[in-house]
């Protein structure tokens, strides 16, 4: 903003191009607030142009006009710092003046997108254009987001989680998930079997938890939040009884499991089977389980992008 007025002398658009037919992501900014972003993947080329109109005719000196593409990872306990892990700029005009509007085209070919785009409680990896026209007074800028996906291989090898859960002489149920790796649009797939109750159990649900790691020890945060609670049985059940277990992952709000990501943060996923009694007591037991983005089967960029990585 100038110095010297409450608006700036410019104003500035950003246009990806291609964006009526690219799909885009539905992102929630805060509680109340979400934007479609553009989707876009690793080593796709990101290209555009900027539109500067000055305001009322006027004519406008400027040092030189640039645009970057930039990514990069905000601390939300460290506010005012960003780690920036990707920093692309193209110089779209050298200094001189402007007093007609002026489109500059841009292009940032087989861009490396190395993290998936990320917004969680503590913690945002954000990509962004950033256009920047250099005033001797105040820099003019504006920014744009975009989305991005790293799409994976299904793992060529995925095990039974397979537990004993037991309190001495009054419960002990076994339970099983046929497996321990789910893409997003999956199914958890799984049964409990009650070996011996002794207890008054009045419900038991199965809950998705996803625990967030960000900073560096002593400067460590955890945070965990539950984003599902399913109810998979109501009323005390009888020895011998197995209880069958399907949710399905589509509906849900996930993203893939993130592990020590630019050595910033982790994002992480357990089941977490609960029995609550007549007495309100709540017994539990937690399994990890790895959510990773499987390519869809009509994209044929994102499919070579999957098995590159997997390659890698």
């Amino acid at each position: 903003m100038s110095l010297f007025s409450f608006g700036t002398p410019l104003d500035i658009d950003i246009v990806l191009q291609d964006t009526d037919e690219r799909p885009t992501v539905d992102v929630k900014l805060d509680k109340n607030r979400r934007e479609k972003a553009p989707l876009y993947l690793d080593g796709e080329t990101v290209k555009g142009a900027v539109t500067i109109r000055p305001k009322d005719g006027k004519r406008l000196e400027h040092t030189g006009i640039k645009v970057q593409f930039v990514g990069t990872i905000e601390m939300f306990f460290d506010r005012g710092t960003h780690h920036e892990f990707l920093s692309l700029q193209t110089e779209l005009a050298s200094p001189g003046e402007l007093q007609h509007p002026v489109t500059l085209p841009f292009a940032f070919k087989n861009v490396e997108k190395q993290y998936e785009s990320y917004h969680g409680i503590n913690v945002k990896l954000r990509y962004f254009m950033r256009v920047t026209v250099s005033r001797r007074m105040a820099d003019v800028v504006r920014e744009k987001d975009l989305w991005v996906y790293s799409y994976r291989q299904p793992p060529e090898s995925n095990s039974v989680i397979k537990m004993d859960v037991g309190i001495e002489d009054c419960l002990h149920i076994e339970f099983e998930y046929s497996k321990s790796k789910y893409h997003l649009k999956d199914v958890i797939v799984g049964r409990i079997y009650f070996l011996l109750v002794r207890l008054k159990i009045r419900h038991m649900e199965l809950s998705i938890i996803r625990r967030e790691t960000t900073g560096v020890p002593p400067n460590q945060y955890n945070e965990s939040e539950t984003l599902v609670r399913f109810e998979i049985m109501d009323g005390s059940p009888s020895r011998g009884e197995t209880i069958p277990i399907r949710l399905f992952l589509g509906g849900f709000d996930l993203t893939p499991t993130f592990r020590d990501v630019n050595k910033k943060f982790s994002t992480r996923y357990y089941l977490s089977l609960v029995l609550i009694d007549e007495d309100a007591r709540r017994y539990f037991k937690q399994s990890e389980i790895v959510l990773y983005r499987q390519a869809p089967e009509n994209n044929d960029l994102a499919l070579q992008q999957a098995k590159e990585t997997q390659q890698s």
